[in-house]
């Protein structure tokens, strides 16, 4: 098991092997920020939106939390938005979900889980959007998987129906949402293929 204290070390040994390779990698980063995504994933800790797309720290800016939800009376994912579209002018907002995520599968179930019930809830009104689709599936693994994709589709259209977005695009801004899906088995980004760019408004 690992300390706080191993982390600084692993951080130290990181940043002066980084420094080694490029003496003027991190006064490059420190100057400026201009990612052209904004990733709205889940806090899964086998997940690093960077890693997995094979990017540059400074290239995505990122949103996580439980299921990758977007729901408009989430304050913080709102202005995260708000700051990556009208302030960082990012060119892609990627809603990203993943196979076997705890969130939905936990959706899934019957019994409580506490505080956080309030929040799959968002979850079980997709389930239930889409009812006959995903419980048509013949197993447990294909219904949560069916489920996890419903689940990022609907979250690109919440994203879309924004004022923020839907502004930005009225300005002729250059943005495209997207909704993709990664699956910890092998691990492949696939594009669920249900992108906006605001040509519907």
């Amino acid at each position: 098991m690992s300390t706080p204290n191993d982390l600084f070390e692993n951080n130290l040994a990181w940043a002066n092997s980084v420094k080694e390779k490029d003496p003027n990698y991190f006064a490059g980063l420190a100057a400026q920020q201009k990612p052209e995504y904004l990733w709205i994933g889940c806090s899964d800790s086998r997940i690093a939106a960077n890693q997995i797309v094979g990017m540059e720290p400074g290239s995505i800016f990122v949103h996580r939390n439980i299921a990758n939800v977007v729901v408009h009376t989430d304050f913080n994912c709102l202005s995260v938005i708000q700051y990556a579209v009208e302030v960082l002018k990012v060119k892609h907002v990627a809603v990203v979900g993943h196979y076997g995520c705890g969130g939905v599968c936990a959706s899934m179930e019957k019994h409580n889980h506490g505080l956080i019930d309030s929040w799959l809830e968002h979850i079980r009104d997709v389930h239930r959007h889409y009812k006959d689709e995903i419980d048509s599936a013949p197993t447990q693994e294909e219904r949560e998987n069916r489920l996890c994709e419903y689940n990022v589709k609907t979250q690109v259209e919440h994203v879309s129906q924004t004022s923020i977005v839907r502004e930005a695009w009225k300005r002729g801004q250059d943005l495209t949402v997207h909704g993709w899906i990664y699956s910890l088995k092998d691990g492949v980004v696939k594009d669920l293929e249900v992108s906006r760019n605001g040509s519907d408004l």
